[in-house]
């Protein structure tokens, strides 16, 4: 029972570790389609914050100036978006896809012309990570029954960045529902005519959006890179960045719900780590490909049985034409 309960706690763990930059980029694809930009280009924007952060980290020693920097590249990324889509109204499915099919290639490109090793970074050193922290008094109560596990295992041992993204939830829930600014970005999302008529740019509402899209996804790819790994490896966002678009689908664009099904697609991708190997009863060692597809299964299982009715923001992805 012990064991069992050790288990339990351990993937719970991992899946709180694995589950930040899936937050964090679904929270910046709600924000971006709150104001009726679709963003696809999560992926690229994660991939491009995890290849800065990385290299940046690795050139200075200092895992702040990565994440500042990556947060930077993310919100040029983000800006390019913005002007393809808000400023000349192209499509945005298509900005989307060529800003990941760009950064994918870009990446490593960079990558192996400034440390020739095949397009990754070498090995992050401690000083140019973010390193789990322990919080006070968890050691001391290990040994407690039930409480002590939990606080010791569960609730600490986790980076600052995964402690910041849990803290962020409530602030963007409150941003979009309990401020001005909020129901404004969501006014756009809904019916950027009435907005226009009250004499707020639409086109500026939406830019702020997909900047604070950017914001977070340069922050998801330095979670990748100096907090989860210690270092930049080719294609490491590993569709990250569809899965935290699907969570946010099954979530109905809802901060609580979306968070829900990041935590969920985290638990599967935590769990399929752990049965790797594993021989369980009546069914044997499960062979290892069928065991990474299960993330994969579990999104497209939960998207067509699961989700019910979907309802977007009536003017996602439809660019604004003011009338003269």
């Amino acid at each position: 029972m012990n064991d069992l309960w050790m288990q339990f706690l351990l993937t719970a763990d991992a899946t709180l570790r694995i589950s930040t930059p899936l937050i964090l980029a679904a929270l910046a694809g709600l924000c971006s389609e709150r104001a009726a930009v679709i963003d696809i280009g999560l992926e690229g924007k994660m991939l491009g914050g995890a290849f800065v952060a990385a290299t940046v980290s690795y050139l200075t020693g200092s895992v702040w100036l990565g994440l500042v920097c990556a947060i930077l590249a993310c919100l040029l990324l983000a800006l390019l978006h913005g002007f393809a889509c808000i400023t000349h109204r192209g499509n945005q499915v298509v900005s989307g896809m060529a800003i990941n099919i760009v950064v994918a290639g870009l990446a490593p490109t960079l990558g192996h012309a400034i440390f020739h090793i095949n397009g990754d970074t070498p090995p992050l050193p401690q000083t140019a990570r973010f390193m789990a922290l322990t919080l006070p008094g968890a050691e001391a109560l290990r040994g407690v029954p039930v409480l002590g596990p939990i606080y010791a295992e569960l609730i600490s041992g986790h980076t600052l960045l995964t402690y910041a993204t849990f803290a962020l939830i409530p602030c963007v829930s409150f941003l979009l529902y309990k401020t001005r600014f909020g129901l404004r970005l969501r006014a756009v999302g809904e019916n950027p005519e009435a907005v226009d008529t009250a004499g707020i740019s639409v086109a500026w509402l939406r830019y702020r959006a997909v900047l604070i899209a950017g914001a977070l996804c340069g922050v998801a790819g330095a979670s990748l890179s100096t907090a989860l790994g210690a270092s930049f490896i080719r294609d490491m966002t590993a569709g990250k960045g569809y899965l935290a678009l699907a969570a946010m689908i099954f979530g109905k664009w809802r901060p609580g719900l979306t968070v829900t099904a990041c935590l969920l697609f985290a638990f599967t991708d935590a769990l399929q780590a752990r049965l790797q190997g594993v021989s369980l009863p009546l069914v044997g060692e499960i062979p290892v490909q069928f065991i990474i597809m299960l993330p994969y299964v579990m999104t497209v299982i939960l998207l067509a049985g699961f989700v019910g009715k979907v309802v977007a923001p009536k003017a996602d992805g439809i660019p604004y034409v003011k009338e003269r």
